[in-house]
């Protein structure tokens, strides 16, 4: 049984583990704590909408536990964190224990841990008394016929059997109402010593996609033991060096090198081909959400690769979304929307109302994903479509998975794509190569150990 220290509107952990779930935390650092405590918190479910990701929260649950962790789907960011079952974890708040098996979670107890706070609320369709407190609320089960008679909250009700009600759930959140709960900023604890964007410009001209304009945050300081946020503007161009752009945006979490191309085969050219003894090779910032990938010859950057890491693809998890924006000139004349209207594209657009103002090729190639030891796909096959020198994943559910930038720009072939720069995975044997990084650690990938048959976290629509 977990045994979790409650602070008010900030966490729920283990102080003799040294983890916490801490609101504002991004997914992947949620799941990076569970995997880290593989043995101990067991049977976790994750729970997302495939037709709305936009608008239904993701949801880790912890059935085992008793506890769920629920993420906002737009952020991806932890706004609210429930245990549902009391009898399933020990809980205490300054170190004093205030539920366990030994102590009853009774309206006495609660009042006696945390102090006074205003009378509860009742909630007639539930059935329930919720108590109060800034960034914390528990839940009290009631019969509906005694709400009549409570004047000063539950600890003036008199119930029949002379005992008091005891706390079915409990809530942590950020504000005064679990309701309009939000979450807060990344907590400058869970920066890491790590790179975080803010938004991404596609910096585009006549000629086609330059480069990109990162809006980026990390932690800094202008005393010792004084952290604090610190942002940042950088740029990464085409035709940029590998030393120029860790310079920018320092070293990447990992370095995959490309050792084949799987969709060579649709080049007319294939067979005349003869294997380099060099290889490309990408820098993934998880983090980011970005992937660049640089010549093997000239160590150039001729390629970038933005990740949107929507629930229900295959990369879910191994990065964080990507916040970008670009601008193009339409095709196609809308009844909403003139000629000279540019066409606005974000992570959050989706692929039919954009493709009712460009002109993309016809017909997309289709990507199917696979793991080199669990051949099985759940989530199925995406749709690449090629537009200037712009390759746009996109999902079954018409969002945009990643988008690809080619340097120098050219038309677009079955032979461009690889699915190589989606952070290392291989378009055939989805295998995963990792470099020496010392952050490589730090980010789970989440459909890799879901895969495994040791796994503990199992994903569902």
């Amino acid at each position: 049984m977990l045994d979790l220290e409650v602070i008010p509107e900030r966490s729920l952990g283990s102080t003799t583990e040294n983890w916490e779930f801490i609101l504002g935390m991004h997914f992947s650092q949620a799941v990076a704590i569970i995997q880290s405590q593989v043995g101990i918190i067991k049977g976790v479910q994750v729970l997302y909408s495939d037709t709305n990701p936009l608008t239904v929260d993701i949801v880790i649950n912890l059935p085992q536990d008793g506890i769920r962790l629920i993420f906002d789907p737009v952020q991806q960011r932890l706004k609210t964190i429930e245990v549902f079952n009391m009898k399933l974890v020990k809980l205490k708040y300054c170190s004093l224990p205030f539920n366990s098996p030994e102590v009853v979670p009774s309206i006495e107890e609660i009042e006696h841990s945390f102090g006074a706070t205003h009378p509860g609320v009742y909630d007639a369709a539930k059935q329930l008394f919720a108590l109060h407190f800034r960034g914390l609320s528990f839940y009290f089960p009631v019969d509906s016929k005694l709400q009549p008679g409570y004047a000063h909250g539950l600890g003036s009700l008199h119930f029949p059997s002379g005992a008091s009600p005891v706390v079915s759930k409990m809530a942590i959140y950020s504000g005064v109402s679990v309701m309009d709960s939000r979450p807060p900023p990344l907590p400058l604890s869970c920066y890491h010593q790590q790179l975080y964007l803010e938004a991404a410009t596609v910096l585009r001209n006549a000629h086609g996609t330059q480069g990109l304009r990162l809006q980026l945050y990390t932690e800094g300081s202008l005393r010792a033991l004084e952290p604090r946020k610190q942002c940042l503007t950088r740029e990464i161009m085409f035709g940029d060096s590998c030393q120029d752009v860790a310079s920018s945006l320092g070293a990447p979490s990992r370095v995959f090198f490309k050792s084949e191309d799987k969709m060579k085969i649709h080049s007319p050219s294939a067979h005349r081909r003869v294997q380099s003894k060099r290889s490309d090779f990408f820098f993934n910032y998880f983090t980011l959400g970005i992937d660049v990938l640089f010549d093997a010859r000239t160590h150039k950057a001729k390629k970038i690769i933005l990740h949107t890491n929507y629930p229900g693809h295959y990369n879910f998890n191994m990065y964080h979304r990507c916040e970008f924006h670009m601008q193009l000139a339409a095709d196609k004349v809308t009844e909403d929307a003139p000629l000279d209207a540019p066409v606005t594209i974000t992570a959050y657009s989706k692929w039919d109302t954009i493709a009712t103002r460009l002109a993309p090729a016809e017909r997309p190639v289709v990507l199917h994903r696979a793991g080199s030891t669990n051949t099985a796909n759940v989530f199925g096959s995406t749709f690449s479509y090629g537009y200037q020198d712009i390759i746009f994943e996109v999902m079954p559910n018409n969002y945009i998975a990643s988008v690809t930038f080619y340097h120098p720009p050219a038309p677009f072939h079955a032979t461009d794509w690889n699915a190589t720069s989606s952070g290392g995975i291989s378009s055939s044997s989805g295998s995963i190569v990792s470099s020496s990084s010392s952050t490589s650690n730090r980010n789970v990938a989440l459909l890799q150990e879901a895969n495994k048959p040791s796994s503990n976290i199992r994903i569902t629509a």
